[in-house]
């Protein structure tokens, strides 16, 4: 079961807690949509479930805030959320229109946060509910009990966590690399022609 201070902080930020994630199992569609859960039995995804503290946000709440430190991630259990990056030279304090560049849209299955779960450095974007949203949480010191306690099932955890991020950092370098083509594209266009007596 979570900590007081998770409990503390979650509340702070405005979510309702609804208690252990308790019968996952039961959320079939789920077990077959959700990356992370996609090869979890029953047993185990339950196992998973009761290591975890079930929320609920309303459109619009703020779940997971750019700059924090905090160590713990989201599964989205229903609901859609929107990840949004600050862009270079905006004010952390200040949110004018146009601060933030959407990196994407998330629905049911998706895990958010688990970066900095893992490497207590502060988050790199924000997630807002776009609808109503309930998610699982689950923290850095659930996951070394859920390794100590079910050994298979922690490591299980920790390979699906690990696939999620190396598809992640394989997303991003494909997105970097067509960046950096275009920019080379544009350069070579802007590039000046041949001046008079050079040939």
């Amino acid at each position: 079961m979570p900590t007081l201070a998770i409990e503390h902080q979650l509340r702070a930020r405005g979510l309702e807690l609804l208690g252990p994630c308790a019968g996952l199992s039961q959320q079939t569609e789920l077990l077959q949509t959700s990356a992370l859960l996609r090869d979890f039995t029953p047993a185990e995804a339950d196992l998973l479930g009761a290591s975890m503290l079930r929320v609920r946000a309303q459109p619009g709440q703020t779940l997971i805030a750019e700059g924090e430190a905090s160590d713990w991630m989201m599964m989205l259990l229903h609901g859609t959320v929107d990840v949004g990056k600050r862009k270079i030279g905006a004010e952390m304090d200040k949110e004018e229109p146009g601060d933030i560049t959407r990196l994407a849209v998330l629905k049911e299955g998706a895990v958010i946060g688990e970066m900095s779960m893992l490497d207590g450095e502060p988050r790199y974007a924000s997630c807002w509910a776009l609808s109503e949203v309930e998610a699982a949480v689950l923290t850095r010191m659930a996951v070394a009990r859920l390794i100590s306690t079910h050994p298979s099932v922690g490591a299980k955890l920790l390979v699906k966590l690990t696939q999620l991020l190396a598809q992640r950092l394989r997303n991003t370098s494909n997105q970097l690399v067509k960046v950096l083509q275009k920019i080379g594209k544009d350069a070579a266009l802007n590039a000046p022609g041949p001046g008079p007596g050079t040939a």
